[in-house]
C-alpha cells in the first residue's frame, strides 16, 4: 500500500486520543518520580526502599501488559483502553489517603495498572494505517512516554503549592476528564480485531522465539532504562548537585521530555532507514553516553615537584544534563526501532508480540530502580546507577552484532551502518 492510500476517515481522531489517553497514563505511572521525594523523608527510607517505592507501579504495569495486547487483539483497543482507565481512577484518588510504607506500596500496585496502556494502544492505532506507516504511528502514539515530562512539571508545583496529597486527587479528575475525550473521540473498526483462536498460554510460546528475545533485551535498556531514569533522576539531580525540587524536576524533563517526544521522530525513521539501522546507532550513542556518566565525582592527589597537587574529574550539572538529553533522544528512536522489528516480522500478531516485549521493557523499568538503590547503599556512589546501564547496553550490543552484523558480514552484505550512512547522504 502506498503513501497516497487514503487512510480510514477515523484513523487520526484514534491516534490523537489514544496518544493524549497514553501521556495521561503514563504521567500517573511516573508519579511516585516526585512526590517519592517528600515521601522518602517523611517515612525515613533508604535507597533501596526508595527504589522499590518507584519501581511498584511499573511491576504491574509490566505484567499486565501481555494479556492486555492479547484482549486487545481479540476485544479492539476502545473498550480495553476505557475499561483499563477507568479501573485506575479510585487507586490514584486513594494514594493521597495513604501514610504508611505498605500502604503507598499496595496502593501503587492498582495505580500501576495505567502502564499497560502501552500494549493496548500500540496494536490499536497501528492497525488504523498501511504498514508503510505503522511505524510512524506507533511512534506518535508512544511519544506518550513524554507524560514522565509532564508529571515534572505538574507534580512540584502542585506539591509546592498544596502538599503531595494534591497530586493524587489532581491526577484522578485528569484521569476521569482524559477517559471522557478518549471515548468520544476514538472508534472500532471489527476488521481490526484478530480471530485466533490460540490459548492465552499458545500466544506465550512466542517466548521461545530468539528474535522476540532478542527484541525484549533491547526494549529492557531504550525503555526499561527510560523509565528507570525518569523515576531516579530527580532525587539524583537533588542528591548529587543540592538543588531544589523544582529546579531538579526541571532539569529531569531534559530527559524525559525528548525520550517521550521524539519516539514519533524514531518512527519515521524506522519506516525510512529500517529498524536495525536505527537501534544500532541508538545503542552506540548510548554506550558513549552512559561511559561518561558512569564516572563518580572524584578528587584525586599527585606529587609533584612543586608539591601534592589535587585534582578533580566530574560532571558539573551541566555536562551532566547534557548527556541526559542526548540519551533520550537516542533511546526515543530506540523505542520506536523496537517496535518497528516487531511490526515488520509478526505483522499478524503485533498485540501478543507488542506484549511480550512491553512486558520485559517494563520489567526493566521495574528491577532497575531497585537496584539501582541496592548499589548505591552498597557503594555510596550515585553514578553506579549508569555504571549498570552501561553494563547492559553492552549486552544489546554484543548480541546485535552476533545476530544481525555478523550475519550480514558473512553473507558478504554492506556493514549494518552504511545504508544508514548512504541514506542520509543521498
Amino acid at each position: 500500500m502506498s503513501t497516497s492510500t487514503p487512510l480510514p476517515p477515523k484513523a487520526w481522531s484514534v491516534l490523537i486520543v489514544s496518544t493524549l489517553a497514553f501521556t495521561v497514563c503514563f504521567m500517573v505511572w511516573m508519579m511516585f518520580g516526585v512526590i517519592g521525594i517528600p515521601l522518602k523523608k517523611t517515612l525515613g527510607l533508604n535507597a533501596t526502599e526508595f527504589g522499590l517505592l518507584t519501581a511498584t507501579p511499573v511491576l504491574t504495569g509490566s505484567l499486565i501488559r501481555v494479556p492486555l495486547g492479547i484482549w486487545t487483539d481479540k476485544y479492539g483497543g476502545r473498550i480495553v483502553m476505557a475499561v483499563l482507565m477507568a479501573a485506575t481512577i479510585p487507586a490514584i484518588w486513594m494514594m493521597s489517603y495513604a501514610t504508611q510504607y505498605w500502604q503507598f506500596l499496595v496502593i501503587g500496585l492498582f495505580v500501576g495498572l495505567a502502564g499497560g496502556s502501552f500494549s493496548v494502544g500500540t496494536p490499536y492505532v497501528a492497525r488504523w494505517f498501511p504498514k508503510n506507516r505503522q511505524g510512524m504511528a506507533m511512534g506518535v502514539y508512544g511519544a506518550g512516554n513524554s507524560g514522565s515530562a509532564v508529571n515534572k512539571f505538574v507534580a512540584p508545583a502542585l506539591l509546592v503549592a498544596f502538599g503531595w496529597t494534591a497530586v493524587p486527587q489532581v491526577y484522578a479528575a485528569v484521569m476521569l476528564g482524559t477517559l471522557l475525550i478518549f471515548w468520544f473521540g476514538s472508534a472500532s473498526d471489527p476488521s481490526h480485531l484478530v480471530t485466533s483462536k490460540a490459548s492465552f498460554g499458545e500466544q506465550l510460546k512466542a517466548l521461545k522465539d530468539p528474535k522476540v528475545l532478542k527484541y525484549c533485551q533491547y526494549y529492557s535498556i531504550v525503555f526499561g532504562g527510560y523509565v528507570a531514569l525518569a523515576l531516579w533522576m530527580v532525587q539524583y539531580y537533588v542528591g548529587e548537585y543540592g538543588l531544589d525540587i523544582r529546579y531538579a524536576a526541571l532539569l529531569a524533563a531534559c530527559f524525559s521530555l525528548p525520550g517521550g517526544v521524539l519516539r514519533a521522530i524514531g518512527g519515521v525513521l524506522s519506516d525510512k532507514f529500517g529498524a536495525h539501522s536505527v537501534t544500532w546507532w541508538v545503542m552506540w550513542v548510548s554506550w558513549v553516553c552512559l561511559f561518561l556518566l558512569s564516572y563518580p565525582q572524584t578528587d584525586f592527589t599527585i606529587l609533584t615537584v612543586n608539591g601534592p597537587q589535587t585534582f578533580h574529574i566530574g560532571l558539573n550539572v551541566y555536562a551532566f544534563t547534557a548527556l541526559m538529553f542526548i540519551l533520550g533522544i537516542a533511546w526515543a528512536f530506540g523505542k520506536a526501532s523496537v517496535f518497528k522489528y516487531i511490526s515488520d516480522d509478526y505483522p499478524q500478531n503485533i498485540g501478543a508480540i507488542s506484549g511480550i516485549v512491553g512486558l520485559a521493557g517494563g520489567l526493566g523499568g521495574f528491577v532497575l530502580p531497585i537496584l539501582f538503590g541496592v548499589l548505591m547503599d552498597l557503594t555510596g556512589i550515585r553514578s553506579s546507577a549508569f555504571m549498570l546501564l552501561y553494563g547492559v547496553v553492552w549486552v544489546s550490543l554484543i548480541w546485535m552484532y552476533w545476530t544481525e552484523v555478523r550475519r550480514t558480514e558473512v553473507m558478504g552484505a554492506a556493514a549494518p551502518e552504511a545504508p544508514f550512512s548512504r541514506s542520509f547522504a543521498r
